[in-house]
């Protein structure tokens, strides 16, 4: 009776061993990709998967969206600018069977091809595209490396230049033209203002010159301005016509 117990219990664990290789859970984001003495079967799952003991290899993977971040690269822009950018990329497996037959390694592999991609695209652009037309340059980045990856089973759905260094002098730089910037503008903001107030003296002026009397009116206007704050200027009108009897004697003298 001993020696039965012992057979049943290894026959037991020889059942349970057999099971356990037999039969595969995958979740709803897995799927399986079955290969049969070596042969390729396909992609089974999501649930229970059934597998020949001994006979069929299934190698899980995952469908959802992997972030990853492309290390710094350093970059020469096309006017000779010395750059240190780093991006960071969206993909996920779309096929299964490809990303485990046509690519040894496909997470190193997207690495691999995000990291040359973006060294040679930004290399083709200046500074100031770098800069101004950062979604442009994503876009093409994206397509680029999307294109490339395709054969693998791999989607690329986004590409992100995440951070730009530049060097110390560089900024000082970019910053001595940005005050320049500024400072051009408001110059002509100044003198647009001086041409558009030159244009309404000349109106006034027209005005004044059929309506005499808006000259009086104007500077009774400018004493009221002058007597509402508290001051101590005294100011005493003073006709012109009165002076004008001595100014005529100077000038025959």
């Amino acid at each position: 009776m001993q020696d039965v117990a012992v057979y049943f219990f290894i026959i037991l664990l020889f059942v349970i061993i057999i099971l356990s290789n037999s039969i595969k859970i995958l979740r709803e984001y897995e799927r399986g990709v079955v290969f049969r003495l070596g042969r390729l079967i396909g992609a089974k799952g999501p649930g229970i998967v059934f597998l020949i003991p001994m006979v069929d290899k299934l190698v899980k993977v995952s469908l959802r969206t992997i972030v990853m971040d492309v290390p710094p690269q350093d970059i020469i822009t096309k006017d000779n600018v010395s750059l240190k950018v780093n991006a960071v990329v969206y993909f996920r497996v779309v096929q299964a069977e490809k990303a485990v037959v046509d690519v040894a390694d496909y997470l190193s592999a997207t690495s691999q091809i995000s990291q040359t991609t973006l060294r040679s695209i930004l290399g083709q652009s200046t500074l100031d595209e770098l800069l101004a037309s950062r979604d442009k340059i994503n876009h093409e980045l994206q397509q680029i490396i999307d294109e490339q990856t395709e054969p693998w089973g791999v989607k690329v759905t986004t590409v992100e230049v995440k951070q730009v260094d530049l060097p110390p002098e560089m900024q000082r730089a970019i910053a001595i033209q940005a005050q320049a910037e500024r400072e051009r503008r408001a110059k002509i903001i100044h003198a647009e203002g001086e041409f558009q107030a030159s244009q309404k003296l000349s109106e006034a002026a027209e005005v004044i010159g059929k309506y005499p009397v808006a000259i009086q009116l104007r500077f009774l206007q400018t004493l009221t301005e002058i007597s509402s704050d508290k001051n101590s200027t005294i100011i005493f009108p003073v006709p012109i016509d009165l002076l004008a009897p001595f100014m005529d004697k100077l000038k025959k003298e």
